[in-house]
């Protein structure tokens, strides 16, 4: 397991992370897991906003890095600069369970967020795990501080279940973050002086960390490894010189990170289990930092840990079995088996992945994991099979993943090793009528990227060859979408004549609530709070003698970019029919004909039934 932790004073990302993920250190040092504490992320009103909407530039930027190394996003939680991220090599995720997370705020008393602490909890193999990334406050003089607002982290911060309820009751903690512990009673000119000779051990007596470790109850039993690497506070920013400002902070570690293994209990666990610390052993094999990242006042600190236990789950919740490739749309067919006493949902949905996919959401399409006989099987352990239609499937060669998403525990269940998909591409082009087709590639990729780069919804959405990634807008339920007078020159609409309509119809675009496309005989589509607000509905406009316009089932890849939207709410815009539909026979006489559509010609001369209208 690797643990990183790092202050990064509101600045942007670099480039690269390679080395200090330690990416490239060999089979010996190849991490399963990887933790990552930033704290002081930029949290200003317009980047939490945009942060709101898409996902965070640090998250972009790890999850980069680390997925063509085989590591998947298991959790996230943030508050306000406060960042934790865990990643696991995809082959562990269906032994990574009951996975929760929490945030206490200590900044201002406790209403602000500045300061404080996040964590993401676990079942690692049947062990719980809980990684605690936390900010403390700052300054020599606030070590007391520090003490009261750690142990209430630990006092507020509780957990669902009776495995671990609280931090201290998992088998292993990671503690780490800026925890701003300073040197106390040394001048600066000495501790400059011993960082320069390389006499660190002359610091150590004197950290207020070493020092609260054998005197604060609170963190008895935690452990680190020696501070062999210098002070990584405070520099100026861009250099690897310390402060040369007026204030010149004297160096200080600040950032650490340090582990606690449960102790043994003097009576049977839960389930008459009885602990032992042969158990679980850990072993650090590094404690650095990394002088080469420059963007910040502080140094990023990283360890990497050797963890070993006996394994409790030999097998994952869900075994999927498929074939070594598919050459036709018929073999795109899923078998898997539910181990006795997992919890199965109907929500529960099977996910087709790219080799090197970044989070759980990441799929290339889905189908509902609900066969007829699904109850059966999972009573007498057989095996259930539910299959991919041919427009899910993706087209051209690659080396895909399937994964059982699990609604309950909201984790990936069970993974196959890759596949090869070897199917032929469409010929022929898609016809720009027909937005039911996919959009071609050039198209679909500047508007993912002018949109909503990566999106992260929550639970999968209408099954296309490729998702939406615009920001959500199902939460607005009953609005009209109507372009803007200076869009209208400039019309999308293949032809003039799609966009007449029956004598009274409003040319609008409407996103009423989508029919549900079923995968199964009874297969509901989920509700748009279940599928995170995921922008799947369809935009229909009334057309005269046709049941469905072209415009049916598109989104906003096939639009292009979005024009400029007039929003209104459906009851008032139905208010104007009504009223201009009772003063119609008195208008329409003094008008030879009316302009039906943003594109329809000023001078029609077009008859009462087809040019008649608002």
């Amino acid at each position: 397991i690797t643990v990183v932790t790092w202050n990064v004073g509101t600045a942007m990302p670099p480039n690269d992370v390679t080395s200090l993920l330690h990416l490239n250190t060999g089979e010996a040092h190849d991490s399963d897991m990887i933790a990552i504490g930033l704290q002081e992320v930029n949290s200003k009103i317009n980047k939490r906003l945009k942060d709101a909407l898409f996902t965070d530039q640090w998250s972009e930027l790890f999850m980069d890095v680390l997925s063509p190394f085989h590591f998947v996003l298991v959790s996230t939680v943030r508050m306000q600069g406060v960042i934790l991220l865990v990643f696991a090599k995809y082959y562990h995720l269906p032994f990574l369970q009951d996975i929760q997370t929490d945030c206490t705020r200590t900044g201002l008393g406790g209403y602000w967020g500045n300061k404080g602490g996040v964590s993401v909890r676990l079942s690692i193999f049947g062990h719980m795990v809980c990684f605690l990334n936390c900010h403390l406050p700052a300054h020599l003089e606030k070590a007391e501080q520090r003490k009261e607002d750690f142990a209430t982290i630990l006092h507020m911060q509780q957990f669902e279940g009776r495995a671990a309820s609280g931090i201290l009751d998992h088998d292993l903690v990671f503690w780490f973050g800026d925890l701003n512990f300073r040197i106390e009673s040394l001048d600066i000119r000495f501790v400059k002086y011993a960082i320069d000779s390389n006499i660190l051990s002359q610091l150590w007596e004197k950290d207020q960390l070493n020092i609260a470790k054998s005197t604060w109850p609170v963190l008895s039993g935690f452990q680190e490894g020696p501070l062999n690497f210098p002070p990584t506070f405070k520099f100026d920013v861009g250099t690897n010189k310390y402060d040369s400002s007026a204030k010149k902070r004297k160096p200080a570690w600040t950032d650490r990170i340090l582990w606690k293994i449960k102790a043994p209990s003097a009576g049977p666990g839960p389930g008459g289990r009885r602990p032992s610390r042969a158990v679980l052993s850990v072993s650090q094999l590094c404690y650095c930092s990394h002088m080469e990242y420059t963007i910040s006042d502080h140094k990023p600190v990283a360890a990497i840990f050797a963890v070993q236990f006996a394994s409790k789950a030999d097998k994952p919740p869900v075994e999927v079995y498929v074939a070594d490739e598919w050459n036709r749309p018929e073999q795109a067919v899923v078998k898997y088996r539910m181990a006795a006493g997992f919890h199965r949902s109907s929500w529960d949905w099977i996910g087709l992945y790219r080799v090197g996919f970044r989070h759980p959401k990441d799929y290339v399409s889905y189908v509902w994991a609900r066969s007829e006989d699904g109850e059966r099987c999972l009573e007498k352990q057989l095996c259930a099979q539910v299959m991919f239609s041919e427009e899910a499937l993706p087209k051209g060669k690659g080396e895909y993943i399937l994964g059982y998403y699990s609604n309950t525990s909201s984790s990936i269940a069970g993974v196959t090793e890759p596949f090869q998909i070897s199917l032929p591409r469409s010929e022929e082009g898609s016809s720009p009528t027909d937005s039911s087709g996919s959009s071609s590639e050039e198209e679909d990729d500047s508007t993912l990227v002018l949109l909503a780069p990566k999106s992260r919804s929550p639970s999968p959405g209408k099954m296309k060859r490729h998702r939406s990634r615009s920001p959500s807008l199902a939460k607005f339920q009953g609005l009209i979408l109507r372009p803007s007078s200076r869009d209208r020159a400039a019309s999308r609409s293949p032809s003039p004549q799609s966009r007449r309509g029956p004598p009274g119809d409003i040319p609008t675009i409407h996103l009423p609530r989508e029919e549900p496309r079923r995968s199964g005989p009874d297969a509901p589509e989920p509700a748009p709070e279940a599928r995170g607000g995921s922008f799947q509905q369809t935009v229909r406009e009334p057309r005269r003698g046709s049941a469905e316009s072209p415009l049916a089932r598109a989104d906003p890849r096939n639009l292009g970019l979005l024009p400029a939207l007039r929003l209104e709410m459906v009851d008032q815009a139905l208010g104007a029919v009504a009223a201009l539909g009772r003063r119609r026979e008195s208008v329409e006489q003094g008008y030879s004909c009316r302009r039906m559509s943003p594109s329809s010609p000023p001078g029609c001369a077009a008859s009462r039934t087809e040019g008649s209208g608002p």
